[in-house]
């Protein structure tokens, strides 16, 4: 009895490897910094769903983390993220710097700011990364604002939120 039950653990382990379902998240962190008058953002996204969504994009090669890896990757990335990210602070169209990326196991983390902001009452953002590619994509965005704590959960079928304060 106890062969048949580590032959039936076996397949069963094995089955349920061929049916989990990879999951599809990124997280923004964005912090206001009334001493510099920044608003700072900080975004992280798995390496091989940047990549895969950047090659198909741009018909590149990125070949992140490699030795072959593109030397000039961070034009795509900052173009990429133009295209798929918006800020609006306090009602107003805010454009971001990218300052730049940096790579820790398998995630991509993109630094972003956005300076001369006297205060917030509100951020709008709007983001689409990744959506396009991954149908099940979730964008998570936490706020600091003047140490309150907001969040949204942004997907496919909402791709924008105003956080106000």
């Amino acid at each position: 009895m106890k062969i048949f039950k580590i032959i039936l653990l076996f397949f069963t382990i094995t089955f349920c490897s061929y049916t989990v379902h990879k999951y599809y998240l990124s997280l923004t962190q964005i912090t206001f910094k009334p001493k510099t008058k920044t608003v700072q953002v900080i975004i992280n996204v798995f390496i091989d769903d940047i990549e895969t969504v950047l090659n198909k994009d741009y018909n590149i090669d990125l070949q992140l983390t490699t030795l072959k890896e593109l030397k000039n990757n961070d034009i795509y990335f900052k173009k990429y993220l133009q295209d798929k990210l918006s800020f609006k602070i306090n009602n107003s169209n805010t454009a971001f710097n990218y300052l730049g990326k940096e790579y820790e196991g398998n995630l991509v983390y993109f630094y972003l700011e956005m300076i001369d902001i006297e205060n917030v009452k509100s951020i709008e953002v709007t983001n689409k990364i990744l959506i396009n590619h991954f149908s099940k994509q979730q964008n998570l965005v936490k706020c600091n604002v003047n140490k309150e704590h907001k969040s949204v959960l942004l997907s496919k079928n909402k791709i924008q939120s105003i956080l106000e304060y």
